[in-house]
């Protein structure tokens, strides 16, 4: 199959945006903008998100023991694309909280997940990275969507 045609379909497939956050070995936070996040497991709460290789955040987040999925809301558009960039310090300005496992919470997420990585698969270029869900908290609002290679909004 061509590269474009398989990249063609998948941008069929609307999705959700999400900012998962790790700290480093030496503390410091790391954090990527990803769109293949999926419930696994409702008994165990079980999610996975998969994580590119190549992408500056990629060595923090597969070495990390816990991590946070935070699923963003239809006003973080540039929080998205801030997270998405290379070569920045993307925390820089950022407002979050800290988990108590670690992890940064990003101030305005429509939800987040903490979690304990419970276990690593290799995926081609990506890592899938299996997390136990140990704290969950939500907020009202809309999701932000990724659909045919834009940002998408749900109609009020």
């Amino acid at each position: 199959m061509e590269s474009s045609t398989f990249r063609a379909v998948l941008g069929r497939f609307a999705s959700g945006i999400t900012v998962i956050t790790a700290r480093d070995a030496d503390g410091i936070d790391a954090g990527m903008t990803v769109s293949a996040f999926s419930s696994l497991s409702l008994n165990p709460p079980l999610i996975l998100v998969c994580v590119d290789r190549g992408s500056s955040a990629g060595p923090a987040l597969e070495a990390a023991s816990h991590f946070a999925v935070n699923i963003l809301s239809d006003e973080q558009e540039a929080l998205s694309r801030r997270f998405s960039q290379k070569d920045i310090d993307r925390f820089d300005g950022v407002g979050f909280t800290r988990s108590t496992h670690g992890p940064a919470l990003l101030e305005g997420a429509l939800a987040t997940l903490e979690c304990r990585v419970a276990a690593r698969h290799p995926g081609g270029d990506h890592t899938i990275l299996v997390g136990e869900v140990l704290d969950a908290s939500m907020h009202e609002g809309h999701p932000l969507l990724y659909y045919r290679s834009g940002y998408r909004r749900l109609e009020r």
